[in-house]
C-alpha cells in the first residue's frame, strides 16, 4: 500500500564493493525473473510499465502528503510508532515461540539445560521430553556418485595422512637436533663447572645460566663485572656472552729504569690468543683481564695516597723513583701489542727485579681480598653517622720497601767492604761482620709457613742488621736498617751503635736518616779505632837511656791526630785520614808546643812522605810504617 511504513530492525549490510561475478549474477536473474526461456519482449515491456505506473504512483502519493496539515501529520506519525512497536512485539513473541520450541525438542537430551530456556507456559501445558526429533533415512544416492565420494574421501585421508607424517618426521628431525645441541651445551656447561668454575642463575634473568669468574671480594665496580652468561649457539656449542667481558686481554706490566736506560721488563703469561680457544681459556682470559684492571685501578688509588714518596701518576703509567738511580713504571697495556723485542740494554738482574715486583703486586692483591672476606665472615662494627671509607689496599708501599730496604742494604754492604777492604790493606784485619738481612721473626714464635704468614712477615716493617767488631780488643759496632712506608715514621732510618773500651764517655749517634751520616759516624768510628789501636800498641813503645820509652798519644783522636813523646822542642805529630776509599798517614814537626796537644806552628817532616793505604794494593802495613818513623826519630 502507499501510505505503509517499513523500518528495517536488521543492521545495514555494507555493499560488496567489487562487482559481483557473471555466475553471481546469473543465479540472480534466475531468482526475480525465471528461467530465460520464460522471459522475452513482451514480458520486460509489461514490466517496465508496471514500474513506470507506480513511480507515478509514489510522486502523487507524496505531493498528497505534502498538503496534508500538521494535525494529520502527528496522527500518521502515532500511527506509524503503533505499527513499528506492533511489528516489534510480534517478532519478539516469533523469538519466544522458536526459543520454545527449540528448549521442548532439547529437553529430550538434556532437559535441565532446555528447562532454564523454557517458558512458564509451556512448562504447564507440554512435560519435558514430550517431543523429539530422528534422522530421516535420505533417499539412496547412485552408485557412480558414492565411487566418487569414496575416491574423493579416499583422496583427502592420503593426502592428510602424508602430510601428517612429514609433519610427524620433520618434529622427530628438529627433535633430534634440539636433543643433540642441548645434550652438548649441558655437557660443556657440566665440564666448566667439573673445573672449578662456579654456575649459577643470572640475577636479572633467571632463565639463563652464568659463570662467575671475577672475585667477590673486588670493589663494586669490578665485582658486578665478574658474572658472565653462558648462551647456547645453534650447534649446541657454548657461548661466553662477551657484554661485561673486555674485548682484549691485558695486564699490569713493570719495567725498570737504572742510570736512565731501560734494564728489565716483566712478560705478560697469557699465551698469545688464535681465535680457536676454549670456553675454558675465553674464561681465564676474561677472569686475568678483570683482575688486572683491577690491580691497575688499586695502583693508581694507592699511588696517589702516597704522592709524598715522589710517585706521580698519569694517564695510564706510574711513575715511582725507587731509588736515586732506580725508577720503577707501572702502566696496562694489551697482551697483543706487548711483543717481546730483543732489547741489548736490559739486564738478568733487572729483569728479576720487574719479574718479582709484578709477582709481588699480584699476590698482595690476592691477599687483600683473602683479608676482605675475613673481615666479611666477622661480626659487623656498630653503626655510626660517619661514612666509613674503604682504605687503599697495600701494594705498591710493601714493594716500594723491599726495594728501597735492599738498595740500603746493598749500600750498607759496600761500604763495610770498602772500609774493611782499607783497613786489610793496612793490615788491620778486623774479624768479617755478620748481616741478618731481614731479621723481623727474631723474637717470635714459630709458626707454620703458610701463605698468610710469609705475606705478614712482607707486610711488617723491614729490618736488617750487621754487626762486626773492631781492630782494637772488645770492640763492636752494629748498625740496624729498619724501613717503613705503611706507618709513621715513613721511610728508612739507621740505627749506629758501638761499643769502645778505650772511649767510655763517646755516646753512639743512635738513628739516623741520612747514607752520608750513616758513612761519616763508621768511619769516624773506624779513625778513633784505628788511632786507639796504635796509641794503645804495646810493640811501638821504644825504650831509650831516659827513663819513659817514647810511644804515640792520642792527643785528638777525633782528628786523628797522635802526638810522638819527648822532651825536645821538636815533637814529631802524626795524622790519619780515613775515608771509605783510602788510609792516609802524615807526619808533622810541632814546634813550641804550647801544652795542649797543638803547636803554634806545625810543618811537615823533611824525613818523612804522606803514606795512603788503598784496597787491593800490597804496601807494608801500617803498624811497620809507624815503627819505622819512631825508630827513625828516635
Amino acid at each position: 500500500m502507499a501510505d505503509s511504513f517499513d523500518l528495517p530492525l536488521r543492521p545495514i549490510v555494507d555493499k560488496n564493493v567489487h562487482p559481483d561475478s557473471l555466475p553471481i549474477e546469473i543465479a540472480q536473474i534466475n531468482n526475480q525473473w525465471g528461467s530465460f526461456r520464460d522471459v522475452n519482449e513482451e514480458v520486460l515491456r509489461n514490466k517496465i510499465a508496471e514500474e513506470k505506473v507506480k513511480e507515478e504512483t509514489e510522486e502523487d502519493a507524496t505531493e498528497d502528503t505534502t498538503e496534508l496539515d500538521s494535525t494529520e501529520r502527528l496522527e500518521q506519525l502515532y500511527k506509524r510508532r503503533a505499527d513499528i512497536t506492533q511489528f516489534a512485539m510480534q517478532a519478539h513473541m516469533e523469538t519466544m515461540f522458536a526459543l520454545d520450541f527449540v528448549s521442548l525438542l532439547l529437553s529430550k537430551q538434556a532437559p535441565r539445560q532446555a528447562e532454564t530456556s523454557m517458558s512458564p507456559f509451556l512448562k504447564q501445558i507440554a512435560p519435558l521430553g514430550s517431543l523429539s526429533a530422528e534422522v530421516v533415512n535420505p533417499p539412496p544416492k547412485p552408485e557412480s556418485t558414492t565411487k566418487d565420494i569414496s575416491a574423493v574421501s579416499r583422496g583427502w585421508r592420503v593426502q592428510n595422512f602424508n602430510a601428517a607424517a612429514n609433519k610427524l618426521l620433520q618434529a622427530a628431525s628438529r627433535l633430534d637436533t634440539e636433543v643433540t645441541s642441548e645434550t652438548r651445551y649441558w655437557n660443556e656447561v657440566l665440564a666448566v663447572k667439573n673445573k672449578g668454575w662456579k654456575i649459577s642463575r643470572l640475577p636479572r634473568e633467571r632463565q639463563a645460566l652464568g659463570v662467575q669468574y671475577g672475585f667477590l671480594e673486588a670493589t663494586p665496580a669490578f665485582r658486578d663485572r665478574g658474572l658472565a652468561s653462558l648462551r647456547r649457539a645453534e650447534d649446541g656449542s657454548l657461548l661466553l656472552d662477551k657484554g661485561l667481558i673486555p674485548s682484549k686481554a691485558s695486564f699490569v706490566r713493570v719495567r725498570v729504569i737504572q742510570g736512565g736506560r731501560l734494564s728489565g721488563c716483566s712478560q705478560s703469561t697469557y699465551p698469545m690468543s688464535n681465535g680457536e680457544e676454549s670456553i675454558e681459556g675465553r674464561i681465564l682470559q676474561a677472569r686475568d683481564t678483570v683482575f688486572e684492571e683491577e690491580l691497575f685501578h688499586e695502583l693508581v688509588r694507592e699511588a696517589k695516597a702516597i704522592a709524598g714518596f715522589g710517585v706521580t701518576t698519569r694517564q695510564n703509567l706510574i711513575q715511582i723513583p725507587a731509588s736515586e738511580d732506580l725508577e720503577i713504571l707501572l702502566d696496562l697495556v694489551d697482551v697483543d701489542e706487548n711483543h717481546p723485542q730483543p732489547d741489548h740494554g736490559t739486564s738478568k738482574e733487572g729483569n728479576s727485579l720487574a719479574e718479582g715486583l709484578a709477582h709481588t703486586i699480584r699476590i698482595l692483591l690476592s691477599y687483600a681480598h683473602r683479608q676482605s672476606l675475613q673481615r666479611r665472615t666477622l661480626l659487623p662494627p656498630p653503626l655510626t653517622p660517619k661514612k666509613r671509607t674503604t682504605p687503599e689496599h697495600q701494594l705498591l708501599r710493601p714493594a716500594l720497601a723491599y726495594v728501597q730496604h735492599m738498595s740500603h742494604v746493598q749500600w750498607v754492604q759496600s761500604l763495610l767492604n770498602d772500609v774493611f777492604g782499607v783497613l786489610q790493606s793496612a793490615n788491620l784485619t778486623p774479624p768479617a761482620y755478620t748481616a741478618k738481612i731481614f731479621s723481623t721473626e727474631q723474637g717470635k714464635i714459630f709458626k707454620p709457613p703458610t701463605v698468610e704468614a710469609l705475606v705478614d712477615n712482607f707486610l711488617t716493617p723491614l729490618e736488617s742488621t750487621f754487626k762486626g767488631e773492631l781492630p782494637t780488643p772488645r770492640g763492636s759496632f752494629s748498625i740496624s736498617i729498619s724501613t717503613n712506608l705503611s706507618a709513621a715514621p715513613h721511610g728508612t732510618y739507621f740505627d749506629v751503635s758501638f761499643d769502645m773500651s778505650t772511649t767510655s764517655d763517646l755516646a753512639s749517634p743512635g738513628r739516623l736518616y741520612q747514607r752520608d751520616e750513616v758513612e761519616a759516624a763508621i768511619t769516624h768510628l773506624l779513625l778513633l779505632d784505628v788511632v786507639f789501636a796504635i796509641s794503645s800498641n804495646e810493640t811501638l813503645k821504644i825504650k831509650t837511656d831516659k827513663k819513659d820509652p817514647l810511644f804515640w798519644e792520642a792527643v785528638y783522636p777525633q782528628h786523628g791526630e797522635l802526638l810522638l813523646s819527648s822532651d825536645s822542642l821538636k815533637r814529631k805529630k802524626m795524622k790519619i785520614r780515613f775515608s771509605r776509599h783510602d788510609l792516609s798517614l802524615e807526619t808533622y814537626t810541632v814546634r813550641c808546643f804550647n801544652g795542649s796537644g797543638r803547636g803554634e806552628r806545625e810543618n811537615s817532616s823533611v824525613d818523612s812522605e804522606p803514606r795512603i793505604w788503598k784496597p787491593s794494593i800490597l804496601s807494608q802495613s801500617l803498624m811497620d810504617h809507624v815503627r819505622d818513623i819512631t825508630t827513625h826519630t828516635y
